[in-house]
């Protein structure tokens, strides 16, 4: 059975990428990070969101795989996001469709006078 978790900006799914098609898979998870183009990314920003959840996958090892299991680690992705947005690591995506936010006011440095 297919198994997902959908977060404002995080999808998992237990399934393979294959010619464009989610396949159901037992042994793979998927993620899709910032499905709506909600933010702008670097490459380091986007490798720590895969880090995470390489660790979160491997911390769930043994446990049953389900789906709020899965809304844990799209959460705690979710606050990692918030993070990179706080430190300046990602930015909001003003071109994007809806800019509405979702996280909070990102961090401006204060100007010089």
């Amino acid at each position: 059975m297919l198994l997902k978790c959908t977060t404002r900006h995080i999808r998992i799914y237990t399934a393979e990428v294959e010619n464009n098609e989610l396949i159901e898979s037992q042994n793979v998870l998927t993620l899709d990070v910032d499905p709506d183009n909600e933010f702008n990314w670097n490459e380091d920003a986007l490798q720590k969101v895969y880090r995470q959840f390489d660790e979160l996958v491997e911390s769930y090892s043994g446990a049953d795989l389900t789906e709020y299991n899965l809304r844990r680690i799209g959460s705690d992705l979710e606050h990692l996001m918030r993070s990179l947005l706080q430190s300046g690591e990602i930015s909001y995506n003003l071109e994007s469709r809806v800019v509405n936010y979702s996280m909070g006011l990102s961090q401006v440095a204060p100007q010089a006078g």
